[in-house]
C-alpha cells in the first residue's frame, strides 16, 4: 500500500490578512462555491451575502446553449450523490448578457467555468469571455467532467490534449485554472502539462466516475447510465490528489475541492497543499454551506493562531 509522508512544516505565523493568493489572483476569502453546485448567478443570494465568499464559480458554460443529458439526472448515494446533468447551459453569450450583470450587482467575485467538446469549442468560449467585466477574475477550464460519456474522452485523462485546450483558451484575457480529474493515474503529468501550457493554477478534483442500479427496474438510476460521484465519500481521494500534485509541483497553486462539509474538511486541503477550496455538494443539502464552512474554517485557524488558512498551503 502506498504511503504518504507529511511535509515538514514550520509553525504557522499569525497574519492579519485572511485572503488567499492563487497565482496572480487575490481572493478576499479562502472558500469558493464549486462549479455546477451554485447555479450561474444569484441563485443563492437570498441565503447569504455572496460577496463574503472568495468567489462564485459558475456552472460550466459552452459556446452555445447545450441541452444536457436525459432525466433522471441526480441520484442520492451514501455520503454523497451522483449526477449526470450533462453540462446543460445557456451558452456564454446569454450568460454574459442576461445572468452575469445581476451576479456582479451582488458584489460577488466571479470565476467563469467553461467547457467544450473540442479544443476549438474551448477556444470559442474563452474568446467570448475576453470582454467580461473585471469582476470575472479568472476562468476555470473544466477538463474533467465525466458526464459526457460516449461523446469523447475526458480531456483531463490526456496530458497532451489538456495542454492543447489550455493553450487554446488564452484569449479569455485573464488567469486560467485547469480543473483536473482523479479518475486517472496521470493527474501529476496532466497538472504539469497544463501549467506549462499557461494555467496559473489547478483545481483538484472533479467528480469520480460512478454507476448505480435501481432495485425495482434493474436499470441504471441515471438517464445517461453512469455519472459523477460527489460528496463526502470522495473527500479522502480529493485530499490525496491535492497532496500528490503539491508534492510533485510545489510551486503550482492548487484549489482543493471534493466532499467538504465542515471546517476541518476544508483545513485538510490546506494541510495537503491547497491555496483555497471550493464547496460543492454540501450546498444541495444546505444553501448556506459555503459561508458556514468558511466561518468554521476561520474559527479553526483562529484557535490555532493562524489568521489566514491560506498560510497552511504556503507553509506545506
Amino acid at each position: 500500500m502506498p504511503t504518504v509522508s507529511p511535509p515538514d512544516r514550520p509553525s504557522p505565523r499569525v497574519d492579519a490578512d485572511a485572503g488567499v493568493q492563487i497565482g496572480s489572483v487575490r481572493l478576499a476569502a479562502p472558500v469558493m462555491l464549486a462549479s455546477g453546485t451554485a447555479g450561474y448567478g444569484t441563485e443563492l443570494a437570498e441565503y447569504f451575502d455572496l460577496s463574503t465568499l472568495g468567489a462564485i464559480v459558475t456552472k460550466s458554460l459552452s459556446p452555445e446553449a447545450w441541452a444536457g443529458n436525459p432525466a433522471p439526472r441526480v441520484h442520492p448515494t451514501t455520503q454523497g450523490m451522483m449526477n449526470a446533468v450533462g453540462l446543460q447551459g445557456p451558452g456564454v453569450e446569454h450568460w454574459l448578457s442576461h445572468v452575469l450583470p445581476d451576479l456582479v450587482a451582488t458584489g460577488a467575485t466571479v470565476v467563469a467555468s467553461i467547457w467544450g467538446r473540442s479544443p476549438d469549442e474551448y477556444r470559442r468560449a474563452a474568446e467570448m469571455l475576453a470582454d467580461a467585466p473585471a469582476e470575472v477574475v479568472a476562468v476555470e477550464v473544466n477538463l474533467s467532467c465525466p458526464n459526457l460519456e460516449g461523446r469523447g474522452a475526458i480531456f483531463a485523462h490526456d496530458a497532451a490534449l489538456s495542454a492543447e485546450v489550455i493553450a487554446a483558451t488564452g484569449a479569455c484575457g485573464r488567469p486560467r485554472w485547469a480543473k483536473l480529474s482523479a479518475n486517472t493515474d496521470r493527474i501529476i503529468d496532466v497538472a504539469e502539462a497544463v501549467a506549462t501550457a499557461g494555467a496559473e493554477a489547478v483545481t483538484c478534483i472533479n467528480t469520480l466516475l460512478g454507476l448505480a442500479y435501481d432495485p425495482t427496474t434493474l436499470e441504471p438510476t441515471l438517464g445517461a447510465g453512469g455519472g459523477g460521484l460527489s460528496g463526502r465519500a470522495i473527500h479522502p481521494v480529493a485530499v490525496r490528489a491535492v497532496h500528490d500534485v503539491h508534492a510533485a509541483l510545489p510551486d503550482l497553486p492548487i484549489i482543493g475541492v471534493g466532499g467538504i462539509a465542515s471546517g476541518w474538511d476544508a483545513a485538510e486541503f490546506f494541510l495537503a497543499g491547497a491555496r483555497a477550496v471550493q464547496v460543492g455538494t454540501a450546498t444541495f443539502a444546505d444553501p448556506r454551506a459555503g459561508i458556514n464552512i468558511q466561518r468554521a474554517l476561520r474559527a479553526w485557524a483562529h484557535d490555532r493562531r493562524i489568521a489566514s488558512p491560506g498560510l497552511l498551503g504556503a507553509l506545506s
